[in-house]
């Protein structure tokens, strides 16, 4: 699918408004269709501020309403009743800031653990980095479900696998999953605070290391954001070679999905077979940049590789990867085990605000690729979806997107011959030092940026602001798994608690990018 307007979008409606008058502004975009991108706490110095990011779709348009709040009187209406994800916002930001969201229906914690002192705020410019914690002060209020042969497992947050930490917290009768609930945020780094004050270009390695998994994703967010504040324009060949970037970043988190989900139903031949193309994939990536991940090629303003993938290589990557699917889906138990187990249905993925292929597998439409791109993907681009919302369904839409992902990216790779003259080897670091002088001598008028990624997981949103100095004041970063993670106790409903590993795997979403 050609996207006739793959040019970013302009900058920002700013709306600075009174707490009163947010309520109604916010109510009016969600009507007329804007999704809530985002919701940003800032501490000024001389007062809070929290802004909240919309973004639409037709027509292509941002809007930031702003709300002054000032230290000895830190509160805004809640948005909770409007909006599921402005929820959840609003608890991180008065975990973060302190700023307490008034009629809130689930005041409780979020990002805040109970051993953190009272009266201590991360994010605020008069936090000491180093506090003296305490010991648990209260225990986090999940909800106990009572009534005939209930009772409870509790799984983490200490994990027998190599991953990140998380609490889960199920209520189960028999073998069936009546509630679960999860406790995140244990590894809280404060990312986004080791931002500030730095140059745009010195946050490139930090970006990378955001989510181990997404490198691509976050740092294309990252430079997007401070060029849409810079006013740098990107070359349209520049802009390809992310694109190429991030769908092989797409293609190989997608094959590893493939197979880890056969291996949660007993089926680990296949999962074998999907991690060897992995190592493929893993080592094509360092051809591409000289690191498996693909760390190492973005910058603000460019991109430098030291070669373009082969794309004979990425058609038998394909070829194995088909089979794959072919024997997974036609293998009878393995179907049967993914079959309308833990759906997810239209209408809750939409209230939740889901993204990627959670919500796609629920039937909506949505795609930054297309809704928000950066460049033209070309003919072979189209955004897959599926209606069942179940495992099945997160299953086949990531087998679809990976014979998307592989035709996009081999179309690539031949109009960037086109452009560079030799598809088979760019040359390493033109781009970056072609675009240094442009980024210094771009306007600073513009001091806040939003850039919209589709990463592998969904949309990633970066949103930063720079001082009259150049240097970051604030970044706020929203993986996908941010808005999530909510939906994954909702699909568990009614499911064995022998399936949770599976489902969990369909979802598959970030620790890391969560707790940041």
């Amino acid at each position: 699918m050609t996207n006739a307007n793959p040019v970013p979008a302009a900058a920002p409606e700013v709306r600075t408004l009174t707490r009163e008058e947010l309520r109604g502004e916010a109510a009016t975009l969600l009507t007329e269709g804007n999704r809530l991108a985002l919701v940003a706490g800032h501490d000024d110095g001389d007062g809070l501020r929290v802004v909240y990011s919309f973004a639409a779709v037709f027509p292509r348009r941002q809007v930031d309403l702003v709300v002054p709040v000032p230290y000895d009187d830190a509160w805004v209406p809640s948005l909770a009743d409007l909006s599921f994800p402005a929820g959840n916002f609003e608890r991180g930001t008065r975990d973060l800031f302190g700023v307490r969201p008034a009629n809130h229906p689930q005041p409780y914690r979020l990002v805040r653990h109970g051993h953190w002192p009272r009266g201590w705020y991360p994010m605020r410019k008069d936090a000491r980095v180093t506090p003296e914690f305490e010991p648990d002060v209260e225990s986090f209020p999940f909800v106990e479900v009572e009534g005939p042969g209930v009772y409870e497992i509790a799984v983490g947050p200490i994990h027998a696998g190599i991953i990140d930490p998380g609490h889960f917290r199920f209520s189960v009768v028999g073998e069936t999953i009546v509630r679960m609930e999860a406790r995140q945020w244990y590894m809280h780094r404060g990312v986004e605070r080791l931002f500030e004050g730095r140059r745009p270009g010195d946050g490139i390695e930090l970006a990378e290391q955001i989510a181990g998994d997404t490198v691509i994703g976050h740092t294309l967010a990252y430079t997007m954001a401070i060029e849409a504040a810079s006013g740098i324009l990107v070359p349209e060949p520049d802009r390809m070679l992310r694109a190429l970037l991030l769908e092989l970043e797409r293609i190989y988190n997608h094959v590893s999905d493939l197979g880890s989900l056969a291996n949660d139903v007993g089926f680990s031949v296949v999962n074998s077979h999907a991690q060897r193309v992995r190592e493929t994939l893993l080592r094509i990536n360092k051809t591409v940049t000289g690191h498996r991940f693909l760390r190492g090629a973005l910058s603000v303003g460019g991109v430098s590789v030291l070669a373009v993938p082969d794309p004979g290589d990425l058609r038998r990557v394909a070829a194995d990867v088909q089979e794959i699917i072919a024997i997974t889906l036609g293998h009878a138990i393995v179907r049967d085990r993914f079959t309308g187990t833990a759906p997810l249905p239209t209408g809750l993925a939409e209230a939740m605000g889901t993204l990627g292929y959670v919500a796609r597998a629920s039937g909506i439409d949505a795609d930054a690729r297309r809704d928000h791109p950066f460049v033209d993907l070309g003919a072979h681009f189209h955004v897959v979806t599926d209606t069942g919302g179940d495992v099945l369904s997160r299953y086949r839409v990531r087998a679809g997107e990976f014979e998307v992902s592989i035709a996009v990216a081999i179309d690539l790779i031949g109009r960037l011959g086109a452009h560079r003259g030799d598809a088979a080897a760019l040359p390493s670091g033109v781009s970056a030092r072609a675009m240094t002088a442009t980024a210094a001598a771009a306007s600073t008028a513009a001091r806040s940026g939003l850039a919209l990624v589709e990463g592998w997981r969904g949309t990633i949103c970066h949103r930063v602001e720079l001082g009259a100095d150049g240097a970051i004041t604030r970044l706020k970063v929203v993986d996908p798994s941010y808005f999530n993670w909510p939906a994954l106790p909702v699909a568990l409903a009614e499911t064995i608690v022998p399936d949770f590993p599976l489902v969990n795997k369909s979802f598959n979403q970030s620790y890391a990018g969560n707790d940041l």
